[in-house]
């Protein structure tokens, strides 16, 4: 089976809703003062994430901003990625991101991430599934 290119026929990676989250994206600006700040790098795509925020008593993110240099893919996973992530822990990021795995290469559907069917187009192209997972890796990095 051959998947077709973001310009040729067949499933439109580029969606309106896509390209509306990765939009959002600017509203987490990147903080070099916080406390807490990691990377991810795709090696399928050179894609590249970075992650500043502020520990929540918990353990968890707060104040999250973000530095992409991404598809609109990345970008868009990027966007969602920041508006779910505040409270997140390194199990909840572990699990979100095992999730996340796995839904890019099914059919089901990902009801465990609000929002998260406005990336459903990029399942199709298994190169820009690293772009999805970036986010998630670069806060697992902040928070290793």
């Amino acid at each position: 089976m051959s998947v077709p290119s973001p310009t040729e026929g067949g499933a439109k990676l580029y969606t309106p809703s896509l390209l509306a989250l990765a939009v959002e994206l600017a509203d987490y600006p990147f903080d070099e003062s916080a406390p807490l700040q990691g990377s991810a790098r795709s090696t399928t795509c050179g894609s590249e994430v970075r992650l500043s925020a502020h520990p929540e008593t918990n353990g968890g993110l707060r104040q999250i901003g973000l530095q992409v240099s991404a598809c609109a893919v990345g970008q868009a996973s990027a966007a969602l990625f920041a508006d779910h992530a505040p409270g997140f822990t390194q199990q909840s990021l572990r699990e979100t991101l095992f999730k996340l795995e796995a839904w890019t290469t099914s059919d089901a559907p990902g009801d465990f991430l609000p929002r998260l069917e406005q990336l459903d187009a990029a399942r199709a192209y298994p190169a820009r599934h690293g772009a999805i997972l970036l986010p998630w890796r670069a806060a697992l990095d902040a928070l290793a």
